[in-house]
């Protein structure tokens, strides 16, 4: 009998990681784009171009498998797939109606457009429907805000901003100091976030739960990985100065716009209350008596766990993961914020997405600008926001069309070659007054990824003997 000896060697070169789409976590090393694509970054991240050109793509949702489903306003669900491992998707496909919310969840892929939102059976790996769409909710409002976010939560949640139709529901929607409607029409089916079933096709407004009110256009929306609370991010009303008279800096600062935790009943008092961030309290607004200094009813409205400089325009929002950023990143929340239009006299500001630590349910620390655009300020507008199953973080930006893969320079290739594309220091932004963003400090890199980072440049070679007999 002869004994047969069987050798397997897996050799890695320099630059070789298994193909993302391949993966049921994507941790491969990227190659980062130079100059992040238009990033400015903090520093030891770096940033690849997922994809550009893509319309004008809104909300994302990222499958364990590394694949990027996008949900384009214009031009349907675009799913972006890399089977080289770069970072960079080379199989784009499209399929469906666009609008805004999308997400994957317990074996579907559900999207929202402005009026209904369907799903798709989702399998894993799967790149393009092999079924119809099945619409779960529609007839749904639009006009005004009408762009629909939407989240899966347990217990067959299906969460759906109803954005107002107007700005402060006045009897002439923006008019000069006209008075509000009161009570408001809107709030009986709009201004908040409604609940209905993830499961079942065919319903309409009625069908649904009103889950929070007074919420004016909350298009941020994320469930908590770890409580499985909603939160959500608002848009505060305009036009304070054009159509009461306030002062034109004050208008151009208020309100502030705010992250909040959402609990059954929830009432968050628009039109009828705005956020001061000078006061730093709710204040009942003028289309209702206001004058700009007293709370009146708004002493009963649901506080905001924090606010952000008025006007900013927050778009989306996405918790940390512990990952490939670091563990600095680990307990908070991503926020896009679109960019404003309406600061006059002051400079428009905004178009960037920050990152908010929390802990407890609380802000921990002032929260940080995370990206911003190199090419001027409003030169990014980001409008979505995914956490990868790595920890990595995906923007998503409709202005330009484009999909960004955020990560840790240092898990990508040597800082040396790394220079030209990562960030020089924190992303730089005016921020308001009692807005100051502290100095970024470099977070740590964790032990996890200091021991992988040392076969960075070498050639690893992997042995397998197999042993057999044979006759003869």
């Amino acid at each position: 009998m002869r004994t047969l000896w069987i050798t397997l060697l897996l050799l890695s070169a320099p630059g070789w990681h298994p193909p993302l789409g391949a993966q049921n976590a994507p941790t491969a090393r990227v190659r980062c784009t130079p100059r992040n694509g238009g990033l400015s970054l903090p520093d030891g991240l770096c940033a690849v171009v997922v994809g550009r050109d893509l319309g004008p793509v809104r909300h994302l949702a990222v499958a364990a498998n590394g694949d990027v489903f996008v949900n384009a306003a214009k031009g349907g669900i675009v799913a972006l797939r890399d089977t080289t491992g770069d970072g960079a998707a080379d199989v784009i496909r499209r399929f469906g109606q666009g609008g805004t919310g999308i997400a994957l969840a317990d074996g579907w892929l559900y999207y929202a457009t402005n009026d209904a939102v369907s799903r798709y059976r989702w399998r894993a790996g799967q790149l393009e429907p092999a079924e119809p769409a099945e619409i779960i909710v529609q007839g749904l409002p639009t006009g005004g805000h009408e762009a629909k976010s939407i989240a899966v939560g347990a217990g067959d949640a299906l969460y759906v901003n109803l954005g107002s139709e107007s700005n402060s529901c006045q009897q002439t929607d923006r008019g000069d100091r006209s008075p509000g409607r009161d009570p408001c029409p809107e709030l009986a089916t709009r201004a908040g976030v409604w609940r209905f079933s993830a499961s079942r096709s065919g319903q309409r407004l009625a069908d649904g739960k009103r889950f929070a009110t007074g919420l004016r256009n909350a298009l941020g929306l994320a469930i908590h990985p770890a409580s499985g609370a909603l939160w959500a991010t608002t848009h505060g009303r305009d036009q304070l100065a054009q159509n009461w008279g306030f002062d034109e800096r004050k208008s151009a600062e208020n309100p502030g716009e705010e992250l909040v935790r959402l609990e059954a009943g929830d009432d968050f008092g628009w039109p009828y209350c705005y956020y001061d961030v000078d006061l730093k309290t709710k204040l009942l607004a003028p289309e209702y008596g206001g004058d700009g200094s007293k709370p009146g009813r708004c002493a009963n409205a649901k506080r905001p766990v924090a606010v952000y400089p008025g006007h900013w325009a927050p778009m989306a929002v996405a918790f940390g993961r512990a990952g490939v950023l670091g563990d600095g990143y680990a307990d908070g929340a991503f926020i896009a914020f679109h960019g404003s239009w309406n600061r006059a006299p002051l400079p428009q500001a905004g178009y960037r997405v920050i990152w908010q630590p929390l802990a407890a349910g609380a802000p921990s620390k002032p929260f940080l600008s995370f990206a911003t655009g190199t090419a001027g300020d409003s030169s990014f507008r980001p409008s979505g926001l995914a956490t990868g199953p790595d920890g990595s973080l995906y923007i998503a930006a409709d202005a330009s069309g484009t999909v960004w893969r955020v990560v840790r320079s240092s898990d990508t290739r040597s800082r040396a070659a790394a220079s030209d594309s990562q960030g020089t220091g924190p992303a730089v932004g005016e921020p308001a007054p009692d807005f100051a963003l502290p100095a970024a400090t470099r977070e740590g890199v964790s032990d996890r990824t200091v021991r992988l980072s040392e076969f960075k440049g070498k050639t690893v070679v992997l042995a397998f003997f197999f042993k057999a007999r044979t006759k003869g």
